[in-house]
């Protein structure tokens, strides 16, 4: 019930800005949760396919899934994720490291946003980063996103965001990456699981009651961004970004 909750209250924030959340239930399953590590990466992605589909629902209804955009950072974050669900395995089991890493990717991220969005810079047409950069950033991002079971919307919404596109333009996009990146990774990590060693599958409880709660929640969130205004987005993004961050850098301190 409790997993629910969380899933659920989580997604109602972040799914307008284009973030699963998976990023912000890490804390959630290390602390309250007790998730073994690397387990809790898998139990992430697998929150995620259970939860993606609520907001990719509402995006489609609205026409906003079928673009470019999206269709770079499928195809870039895709390969990634198998690379990094390796490397989760393998290279960087322990919670510590991942919670240093996942400090120094998100607080520079989510301060720089903030600050662009209070004092932007002066008025220029926003280029929007060339297909290829898309991809290649896609592909890292998709690395990172199968090392930390964040999909990698978490990453690639402040970052474009960041870059001058719109709130509106990047979160269907960033969410369809990380919900196509989640079910790859889930099945990399079912595989490992079965030939090596510890905590490598998932929770299965409290993905699949977590996950079910995402999956109201973002129906609801993705309803409720038309109704919000690009600044409040922008800002959003940001705070929960270098929030999540600053918590990371704590927990990896004690």
């Amino acid at each position: 019930m409790y997993g629910l909750v969380v899933g659920l209250v989580i997604a109602v924030v972040t799914a307008p800005v284009g973030v699963s959340g998976a990023v912000f239930l890490l804390p959630v399953q290390l602390s309250v949760f007790g998730v073994a590590s690397p387990a809790v990466t898998p139990t992430n992605l697998l929150y995620n396919v259970v939860a993606g589909p609520g907001a990719l629902l509402r995006y489609r209804r609205a026409g906003l899934l079928n673009s470019p955009l999206t269709r770079r950072l499928v195809i870039g974050t895709l390969p990634g994720v198998v690379v990094g669900a390796v490397v989760r395995v393998f290279v960087v089991p322990g919670p510590t490291a991942f919670r240093l890493l996942v400090a120094g990717l998100l607080m520079p991220l989510g301060l720089w946003l903030i600050v662009r969005t209070l004092r932007p810079a002066p008025a220029a047409p926003a280029a929007e980063p060339s297909p290829r950069a898309l991809t290649g950033l896609a592909l890292a991002v998709g690395i990172v996103g199968g090392v930390y079971g964040i999909g990698g919307g978490s990453l690639l919404g402040p970052f474009l965001v960041g870059r001058g596109m719109p709130v509106r333009q990047v979160a269907p996009a960033a969410l369809a990456s990380t919900f196509a990146t989640s079910v790859t990774g889930a099945a990399t990590f079912a595989s490992l699981s079965l030939t090596g060693s510890g905590s490598i599958a998932p929770d299965w409880y409290l993905g699949l009651a977590c996950g079910l709660g995402g999956l109201i929640g973002g129906y609801l969130g993705a309803y409720l961004q038309p109704r919000l205004p690009e600044t409040a987005l922008r800002l959003l993004l940001g705070a929960l970004a270098a929030a999540f961050g600053a918590l990371y850098a704590v927990q990896s301190l004690r």
